[in-house]
């Protein structure tokens, strides 16, 4: 049986992740379950699965979760470094911790060998140096849970990337990808969380919405596959059907199609060489009829040209960009600040903050932090 951890347990790709393993008992024995403090979920996932351990990030959650817990042999623990001690000992770890949260538990993860499979974008945006030397040095496999990065992953001949001409990275443009600028200047929370083809946590139907979520699938493409980051393109495709595709030299172009729904990107994760099966459907190809692409327009969505920008420029422009982008976000959830706000906080950080590049994950964090703070600063302004 392979021991799992799953980071971020009770999120959608968390909970996604746990019905799979849970179909299948005898390949798979469950190590440790993350979650930030959802203790009834976190708690029944782990009484389901049998788990060994289970953690929270936020401490004050831990009583609780032991009270949850009392009468089983499940541990439990609370904190930060409970979180990130949990990372590592698994020979299969999903990483689905929202936001630069999850960096440092991926980096353990990563250093104890083993296949950590990512499906939050942050540390590889962030961090991505670090990331992919951590992962050369300790020998460990990373593979991509992202439906677009796993289509990529399934189409790509590493072995011969001199071969590809171009990456094409699907998008839905999500559900304003038809609206006008004036018009999403009115947009609510409920509007951009309202996504038409996938079912997501708060924080990625907003990115998508923005199109940062692309914006950051971009960096994250340059950073797992050895392709220049000038021949990976971005196309919109409202159907969510066909999720990515490899062009090569011979102008032959592979591509993955699938439902939407992440269990099919998990799934290959988790069994990768080999297959797993899942609850669904065939693909009904007749009922689909038409799959439709169009380009992207960076002057209604600038997260694609931020994204672009700070992949270019390198050094700490990533990370920048994310942390500003995880605080605009926030504050438009909470309805402190406009849609169209959450670009611009990002662009007015980038523009006035540029430190040297991070090389070590302390330094990273520390670009995060500053960011994140000048970004809070910045919402006063919006909010005024």
């Amino acid at each position: 049986m392979r021991s799992v951890t799953i980071l971020g347990a009770t999120g959608s790709v968390g909970t996604s992740t746990l019905d799979l393993v849970e179909r299948a008992p005898d390949q798979f024995r469950v190590r440790a379950l993350t979650a930030n403090c959802d203790v009834a979920g976190l708690a029944a996932a782990a009484i389901r699965t049998r788990a060994e351990l289970a953690v929270v990030a936020d401490e004050s959650c831990l009583p609780a979760l032991r009270e949850a817990l009392r009468g089983t042999n499940i541990g439990a623990a609370g904190g930060r470094q409970a979180v990130i001690d949990a990372a590592a000992g698994a020979a299969w770890t999903m990483a689905a911790i929202v936001g630069c949260a999850g960096l440092e538990p991926v980096m353990a993860a990563i250093a104890a060998g083993g296949t950590v499979v990512l499906a939050n974008k942050e540390p590889l945006v962030s961090a991505g140096e670090l990331v992919l030397a951590a992962a050369a040095a300790s020998g460990a496999t990373l593979l991509p849970a992202d439906s677009e990065h796993n289509a990529i992953f399934q189409c790509l001949d590493r072995d011969r990337p001199e071969r590809v001409r171009r990456i094409v990275l699907t998008g839905s443009g999500g559900p304003f990808r038809d609206w006008s600028t004036e018009a999403m200047r009115a947009v609510t929370p409920a509007q951009a969380l309202a996504h038409p083809n996938w079912t997501m946590g708060a924080k990625i139907s907003i990115d998508s919405a923005t199109m940062f979520n692309k914006g950051l699938e971009l960096i994250e493409a340059a950073r797992l596959f050895p392709i220049a980051p000038d021949r990976i393109e971005i196309v919109i495709h409202k159907q969510s059907v066909v999720h990515s595709m490899v062009e090569y030299v011979d102008g032959s172009m592979l591509a993955q199609l699938g439902p939407s729904d992440m269990r099919v990107p998990i799934a290959h994760t988790l069994a990768w060489p080999d297959r797993l099966a899942t609850p669904l459907p065939p693909l009904d190809l007749i009922a689909l009829r038409r799959l439709d692409f169009e380009a992207p327009d960076p002057g209604r969505f600038p997260a694609l040209r931020l994204a672009r920008a700070a992949l270019d420029a390198g050094g700490a422009r990533p990370a920048i960009l994310n942390a500003a982008n995880e605080v605009a976000v926030a504050a438009f959830l909470a309805g402190w600040i406009g849609f169209l706000d959450i670009a611009a906080i990002v662009a007015d950080i980038l523009e006035r903050y540029d430190p040297p590049a991070p090389r070590t994950l302390d330094a990273v964090l520390a670009v995060d932090a500053e960011a994140r703070r000048l970004a809070e600063e910045r919402l006063k302004d919006c909010m005024a």
